[in-house]
């Protein structure tokens, strides 16, 4: 008992329910290694009972929790509230040019109170207006009818700021304070978009691989010709370089920074002004013959060789002195991103020099604080400089492919992916290393879908850790991806909440979840959106506790819906009728772990997966299993008269899945960008490794050719798609016209 105590009030769960009816207790062993990292000594009874009675006493005693969220417009926490009466809150605000601090005095219920005078009272703060003030963070009451503020209470703006609590007596503490817009932006109406994988978008001109250019000549033309909303691709974080690089854009080196090789090289300025033009005309030559064979002969996309050839021109390109404009603008840009930057620049200079593995590396390196470390940074100076100067290159590149879009008409824009975490090995796990749990792993239990759970090697944040900092990682993440976005995707959004934690050296089964803070994380979420002005998705897919998913839908946070899940699950199990899906929502007919609509319609994706090793039970079970799914999705399509191709015609009942998609109120449709050519490879088969290309695939037509960016932009089948989503009544879909953003940027 003693041990699953200390667990819960760490917030490790002791039991977890793999499907309903079905409770599975989690091993001692596991808890004690799970304790361990969030710096909890649990390995014998009396380590359990010395860190069980420090911990009670510790919540006995504390006057705040580490953090406390306020939404704007709705009355303030619990834990504010129940203070004794008499006590005085200062809040130091986020923003240094603000006021003095803001302070109160907690009076007894229906006394008066309020802000202290002559302590910072804020003019123009503290009128509550309800919930419609979020977006000018002045002080809100609840809305009518619902429970109201206490009068002492004066609501701060909008930010993370620091609280101090003096009670009678003379107890005192300290506290993060959340104010946060009561939800994220919303789109300004009904859009619909691509989806795609950036590398696998090669134009002609491309080195090898899709690259920003291509983004933004994507974005500008499927805004203008086809009236799309926005263009979601894959997460565009530093990789791990290696010998291969891991292919995966969902196992970064870095997720604060994004990685130089999307980079159009012609595109930067001081390109054109490269002395050595022959060594320029090779390298772009080379270019040429990696982009052809992927183009016109079957090859596969090669991350590593496309790098290669980048590096060297880059080299060159930044041999070129900038302009003095160009230069403050440079200078400015360090200034900004500060000391994270630097790190990063400086795990890049010393992977070249020790490997990519910050464990390998001499034992004085591994911490990047150490004298040995500062000496390194600056002897490695140049290096550290070259790779600055990349991260910056390709933030232009990034804000160029938005300002592309929004010129382009689109409503949202560029769709940012932030992947669930970070490579062990790589940047942000050596710079942040206190902020991770050491010798912990993030993955999934076992589900009736995989008896086995999952292990996806990536480190967890240590939810103590992120509190004590005031979330200032998280933010600084978050931040930095929505600079350049229309809207962000978090892919599995349920880490928010809680993640399964896997001890290094145990199978995914011996695992358990922790919680996170979730309304500090979603607050923060909302707050960074809002200054963003940026839309949120969140990647919901699988078993999802409804109330996850309502907590998210009041705060804004869109969900997604991908049509072959959407069934009545808690009735007849038929397909959804499109008027009962939520309106809260991207949906889709299939993403990138999921095989394109082709292949489901076909079933070639059971006959890939059966040839892979991947079923769990026979071929013929398997099939006739899909083909009756399919069949029951088609036969729901024909009686809602979406299907008027009928039965037999492939393309056509691609036609009809999206034209199901625009019946439903959802308020973003999605469209993978293969289906509308016919692919039907997918661009990753979960489970695998190098049994198959995943990450690896150009953009192809029906018959696996690879189709180029010009190519697509002609190609027949793609504008007969798309023609389901011109503007008629049937279809429902609201072609944007507006050019503003999805809410406002500061």
């Amino acid at each position: 008992m003693g041990l699953s105590r200390l667990a819960a009030l760490h917030g490790v769960a002791t039991s977890y329910s793999p499907s309903a009816g079905v409770t599975v207790s989690v091993p001692d062993d596991t808890l004690v290694a799970v304790l361990a990292a969030l710096g909890v000594d649990a390995a014998t009874p009396d380590s359990v009972r010395d860190s069980l009675v420090a911990a009670e006493s510790a919540a006995r005693s504390a006057l705040l929790p580490p953090t406390l969220v306020v939404w704007s417009g709705e009355p303030p926490p619990a834990a504010l509230t129940a203070l004794p009466p008499g006590t005085t809150l200062d809040i130091a605000l986020e923003d240094a040019g603000s006021p003095p601090p803001l302070s109160m005095r907690i009076t007894p219920a229906g006394a008066g109170g309020g802000t202290t005078p002559g302590r910072g009272a804020r003019p123009g703060r503290t009128t509550r207006t309800g919930a419609g003030a979020a977006g000018t963070g002045t002080g809100a009451g609840a809305g009518a009818g619902g429970p109201t503020a206490p009068a002492w209470w004066s609501e701060p703006p909008l930010g993370v700021h620091r609280l101090s609590a003096r009670a009678p007596g003379g107890r005192s503490a300290g506290a993060t304070l959340v104010v946060a817009p009561p939800r994220a932006p919303g789109p300004p109406g009904r859009c619909h978009g691509f989806l795609v994988q950036l590398y696998s978008l090669l134009s002609t001109r491309s080195w090898g691989m899709g690259d920003l250019g291509d983004l933004a000549d994507l974005a500008a033309w499927s805004g203008r010709a086809l009236g799309a909303g926005f263009i979601q691709i894959n997460p565009l974080h530093a990789a791990v370089p290696g010998d291969p690089t891991d292919p995966s854009p969902y196992r970064p080196s870095s997720r604060r920074f994004p990685d130089p090789v999307h980079l159009h090289v012609e595109s930067i300025p001081e390109y054109g002004h490269v002395p050595d033009r022959a060594a320029l005309d090779d390298l772009r030559q080379g270019a040429a013959a990696l982009g052809d064979t992927v183009l016109h002969k079957g090859a596969l996309i090669d991350r590593d060789a496309v790098w290669e050839l980048k590096r060297r021109a880059l080299e060159l390109v930044r041999a070129v002195p900038l302009t003095p404009g160009r230069r403050a603008a440079y200078c400015d840009f360090l200034a900004e991103q500060g000391q994270a930057l630097e790190d990063h620049a400086l795990w890049c200079a010393l992977a070249e020099a020790h490997g990519p593995d910050w464990h390998t590396w001499p034992t004085a390196l591994r911490d990047p604080r150490s004298e040995e470390t500062a000496r390194a940074r600056r002897a490695l100076a140049d290096r550290v400089d070259f790779h600055c100067r990349l991260v910056w290159l390709t933030d232009e590149q990034l804000a160029a492919a938005q300002r592309a879009a929004r010129d382009a008409g689109m409503a949202v824009g560029i769709v940012h992916d932030l992947a669930v975490g970070v490579h062990p090995g790589g940047s942000d796990a050596w710079a942040l290393r206190d902020a991770f749990a050491r010798g912990m792993s993030v993955g999934a239990p076992p589900d009736a879908f995989n008896a086995h759970g999952q292990d996806w090697g990536l480190p967890p944040w240590r939810p103590d850790a992120l509190a004590a900092s005031g979330y200032a990682p998280y933010r600084t993440l978050l931040r930095g991806l929505l600079a350049h976005a229309g809207a962000l995707r978090i892919d599995h959004v349920m880490g928010l909440f809680r993640l399964w934690w896997v001890p290094e050296g145990r199978p995914p089964t011996e695992g358990t979840y922790v919680g996170q803070d979730a309304e500090a994380m979603l607050a923060v979420l909302v707050l960074e959106a809002h200054r963003a002005g940026a839309v949120v998705v969140g990647e919901d897919l699988g078993t999802v506790e409804p109330w996850v998913r309502e907590t998210l839908a009041r705060r804004g946070v869109l969900g997604t819906s991908v049509l072959w899940f959407e069934r009545d699950w808690d009735g007849t199990g038929r397909p959804l009728a499109p008027e009962r899906w939520r309106e809260g929502c991207l949906a889709t007919a299939t993403t990138h772990d999921l095989p394109p609509t082709a292949a489901r319609l076909t079933g070639d994706h059971v006959a890939l997966r059966h040839g892979l090793g991947l079923l769990t039970r026979g071929l013929a079970e398997e099939r006739a299993a899909e083909a009756h799914d399919t069949a029951e999705w088609l036969g729901h399509l024909a009686r809602l008269r979406l299907l008027p191709e009928g039965e037999g015609d492939e393309e056509g009942a691609v036609r009809a899945v999206h034209r199901f998609l625009l019946r439903t109120p959802a308020r973003m449709v999605g469209v993978w960008l293969p289906d509308a050519l016919g692919d039907r490879r997918p661009q990753n088969v979960p489970g695998t490794w190098d049994q198959y290309p995943n990450w690896r695939l150009p953009l192809a037509d029906a018959e696996g050719d690879a189709v180029a960016l010009e190519e697509l932009a002609a190609a027949p089948r793609l504008h007969r798609l798309m023609e389901v989503f011109r503007p008629r009544g049937e279809h429902g879909t609201e072609r944007p016209t507006t050019r503003t953003g999805p809410g406002p940027r500061p």
